[in-house]
């Protein structure tokens, strides 16, 4: 049970399906159903886990395992995430593609050139993918992962750039305040 050096997570493991050992699995996949495509898969515990058959079923997939014979043993997986190291995944991604895991790290900058901090995860709460950036001191804050919120990406220079405004990175309120400070007084 070797650790991966660069983990790439795939899935999650959900409740058994029947008695025979297989379960529900929400893929982190394009195709759902190629989630054996990219060999063994590991647990964050460590465990090897090899697909002997995956299905679509409404949001999730099926899966049996053939280290898995019983409802007892896919009890115990539930919960568990499943991973790949990284280069088991394909390089052969169009020009605007590339892999949420391939983003964590990189520095995050206003289009002013500020530093706003690194990306630690890409989450999706159910309303799109949000980076979850932190800065230098505080906690976490999470940006919207849309085109206008994030205009730009350059992997090779490793810097994110977002629109603080779009991102939801100025307070209004406090943003109003300034403004209001700034400009000049009405004569009566």
């Amino acid at each position: 049970m070797a650790k991966l050096e660069n983990p790439v997570q795939l899935g999650v493991i959900g409740a058994p399906h029947g008695i025979k050992g297989e379960v529900r699995v929400k893929t982190f996949t394009e195709d759902p159903t190629a989630l054996g495509n990219y060999g063994p898969l590991t647990t964050e515990d460590g465990a090897t886990l090899t697909i002997r058959s995956v299905r679509p079923s409404k949001t999730v997939v099926v899966v049996r395992f053939k280290e898995i014979q019983d409802r007892n043993a896919a009890e115990l997986l539930n919960g568990k995430g499943l991973f790949v190291e990284r280069d088991a995944l394909p390089d052969d991604l169009d020009e605007e593609e590339f892999y949420h895991a391939d983003l964590i790290g990189l520095e995050v900058r206003d289009e002013e050139g500020e530093t706003v901090g690194k990306i630690t995860a890409v989450q999706n709460f159910g309303a799109g993918d949000m980076l979850e950036v932190r800065p230098r001191g505080g906690a976490s804050v999470f940006i919207p992962f849309t085109k206008l919120a994030v205009p730009a990406i350059d992997f090779d220079s490793g810097i994110v750039t977002v629109n603080r405004e779009l991102a939801g990175l100025i307070d209004k309120e406090e943003d109003l305040e300034l403004r209001e400070k700034d400009e000049p007084e009405a004569d009566a």
